[in-house]
């Protein structure tokens, strides 16, 4: 390549580097839930935005899904490192679930920047009627623990929260630390003092990767970049199961079949020991082996051992289970033994373990 040639396309490359880093407009959300909004009452979501672009920007115009959404914007120059907020007003007119985008043309930028307001058009406006009974935070909840049980690969099981705002000020809530597999909306997305809002929780299975048991926690912040702290916990099962499909009467005739010697192991007494143990017994009363996948604890303070994983037709094997005192008195959770087996006719097998 010669020199000419070289610096002209170096010069072009530096250009649209630069075009590209001189126009960036971000956004602390793009997506505004408004919940609950009354039948023919418009309702406003105001989306705060920045120009972190080197230089100058003006927003050449904007456009929207529908109609039915009408918007307000700044007109004139937004400076460099300069806030500004774009309003996009819904008319409510009809009932139900919407979903509408506003894309804004900003100038020197050749994509738009897309921002959505959705929500739910009732004729009226209906408030959990159940109780707040935690506080995380400075919120409360109907609830500090979700599981998600019996879940099959490739499902997308949802939960929620009811959240409640005892503060003086509007809350924002968010659930910080969530993991790749769960998604967490919130609705509205502002909520006022004394009022409630909805966390949706959906699982994507398929980004779990192992059977069996994954736990997590996550931590409800009363707004973005909130504190993450032990009073703010949310505490996460879930329990994926093997796929056995359509298993067909002959399929049964020839699979591994678990007798289990019992589902609840008490342990009586600690009386000034340390530990306590007991064992269940496993039998496969089937015609092909009998395989343990995954053997999990749900809480601390619990060891097991078993002598095999795989049981042949008409063998056994046995399941010791050690409790630890000083370790279960930090434990709010009942102590459990999950296994996960080949068996289709029981996949998930859970021990409850009683202590005193």
């Amino acid at each position: 390549m010669n020199i000419g040639l070289k610096t002209i396309l170096t010069a072009i490359s530096a250009s649209v580097v630069t075009s590209v880093a001189a126009q960036r407009i971000t956004s602390a959300t793009q997506v505004i839930d408004c919940g609950q909004v009354l039948f023919m009452k418009p309702v406003t979501a105001q989306f705060e935005l920045l120009n972190e672009g080197v230089g100058n920007v003006t927003i050449k115009g904007v456009e929207t899904s529908c109609g039915c959404t009408q918007v307000s914007y700044p007109k004139g120059v937004i400076s460099e490192n300069k806030p500004f907020v774009v309003s996009a007003t819904y008319d409510a007119r009809q009932m139900g679930r919407f979903e509408k985008y506003i894309d804004v043309y900003t100038s020197g930028a050749s994509l738009p920047f897309t921002l959505t307001i959705k929500g739910v058009v009732v004729e009226e406006i209906r408030d959990f009627a159940g109780g707040y009974d935690y506080t995380l935070g400075k919120l409360k909840t109907d609830k500090a623990e979700i599981t998600f049980d019996d879940v099959s690969m490739g499902e997308r099981p949802t939960e929620q929260i009811h959240v409640f705002n005892s503060t003086g000020d509007i809350a924002t809530p968010v659930l910080m630390h969530l993991p790749p597999y769960l998604i967490a909306d919130v609705s509205p997305s502002s909520i006022p003092p004394g009022k409630s809002g909805i966390i949706t929780l959906t699982l994507d299975s398929k980004k779990l990767h192992d059977h069996g048991l994954t736990q997590t926690t996550v931590y409800l912040g009363q707004k973005p970049g909130d504190r993450v702290s032990e009073d703010k916990e949310i505490h996460i099962t879930t329990i994926l199961l093997p796929s056995f499909g359509l298993v067909t009467d002959q399929q049964l005739l020839y699979s591994p079949k678990l007798r289990i010697s019992d589902s609840v192991l008490d342990l009586g007494a600690f009386e000034g020991k340390k530990k306590k143990k007991g064992t269940i017994v496993l039998e496969n009363v089937g015609r092909t082996e009998l395989e343990i996948t995954a053997l999990q604890m749900f809480t601390a303070g619990l060891m097991v051992d078993l002598s095999d994983t795989k049981i042949p037709p008409g063998g056994s094997a046995k399941l010791k289970v050690t409790a630890d005192l000083k370790a279960l008195k930090n434990v709010r959770q009942q102590p459990r033994v999950l296994m996960i087996t080949n068996d289709p006719r029981t996949p998930k097998v859970v021990i409850d373990v009683q202590v005193k």
